[in-house]
């Protein structure tokens, strides 16, 4: 009989966890609706886990974003209201591609700008050198005494 209660427990204990691995179904009307939900909650970040879209993570506030966005959408809202709720709500920081705007100029046009000021700092410092190189170089900045006694330096060096 105790082999027969193990055994049960077993099931009990499998049965148990099975219906904790519970995943969220969402049932659409058509393809495009699911394809629109999928969409969007790939580009739309989750609040706690800073690296995760709400498709991926399995944190609480994740899983009440996708169910916002699943009711938005049955209820016949757009794209552009879905993002505009969630951005409303949480900020930009939910958008993986945020918007161009005045808060965020410094983030798209920043790396153009730096490359520019880098680009015109290596132009002039090219320049710079090849206007040294043009006037003779360093070497004309010998007195004729100096040269004199450079030249008897390098003769006597190759006399060695």
């Amino acid at each position: 009989m105790t082999r027969v209660m193990q055994r049960l427990l077993f099931l009990c204990l499998m049965w148990a966890g099975a219906a904790h691995a519970t995943i969220e179904a969402y049932e659409f009307n058509d393809k495009a609706t699911e394809e629109r939900f999928q969409q969007l909650t790939a580009e739309l970040r989750c609040p706690k886990c800073q690296n995760n879209n709400i498709a991926d993570s399995n944190s609480p506030i994740a899983s009440d974003l996708r169910g916002e966005v699943y009711r938005m959408l049955n209820e016949g809202a757009g794209d552009d209201e879905v993002v505009d709720f969630m951005v409303t709500r949480y900020g930009e920081f939910v958008l993986y591609k945020p918007r161009v705007n005045e808060m965020t100029w410094l983030l798209w046009y920043g790396p153009f700008v730096l490359l520019g000021i880098g680009l015109l700092v290596v132009f002039f410092i090219a320049r710079s050198r090849r206007r040294g190189n043009a006037a003779g170089g360093e070497g004309n900045n010998l007195a004729p005494e100096e040269r004199a006694r450079l030249e008897q330096l390098l003769e006597q060096d190759k006399k060695q």
